[in-house]
């Protein structure tokens, strides 16, 4: 009976090892690399777009600004698990160039910071697209490369609505 016992026992142990999640194990540095990347790109442009709410005079560019603002909050919400499960501290403020960039729209009004806010939109969203587009192909982790997918959906319609939209003003 004590031979049926420890069977089950490694049979339980076996099935309770299958049932941690796939997130849980550790991500590979490259797709570290790529989370901690991404959620600073959502810092930087939930920063940028709140500056734009305020400052920017076309009613376009200010509905731009917030979805941006909704967006990238969302975005950042939805690559939470992923950071808590590899040890990661999420940024909480954009990073030095773009505090540069902040500045410098700040100094502008009127159809200049429109037209300098979306030119930025146009050139931080696609280099964003470009490391989305990479991750999603080399990723290993089949959850973080779906939520991956998702974010390069949301990050290829940015790019599009603000280029369509630069090229109004």
């Amino acid at each position: 009976m004590k031979n049926l016992e420890k069977v089950l026992c490694c049979a339980m142990l076996g099935c309770a090892a299958m049932m941690i999640p796939a997130h849980a194990r550790a991500a590979d540095d490259a797709d570290k690399k790529f989370l901690t990347f991404a959620a600073q790109a959502d810092q930087n442009e939930i920063a940028v777009s709140k500056l734009a709410v305020t400052k920017a005079t076309n009613p376009a560019v200010t509905a731009f600004a917030q979805k941006m603002v909704d967006e990238h909050t969302k975005m950042t919400d939805s690559m939470k698990p992923f950071a808590d499960s590899w040890g990661l501290t999420p940024p909480s403020g954009p990073d030095a160039d773009h505090q540069k960039d902040i500045d410098k729209l700040n100094s502008l009004s009127g159809a200049d910071f429109d037209k300098a806010y979306m030119s930025d939109m146009v050139s931080d969203h696609a280099k964003a697209l470009s490391k989305f587009t990479t991750e999603a192909k080399d990723t290993k982790d089949v959850k973080f490369q779906a939520a991956v997918i998702k974010g390069k959906t949301a990050v290829a319609a940015h790019k599009n609505m603000a280029y369509d939209l630069k090229k109004k003003l």
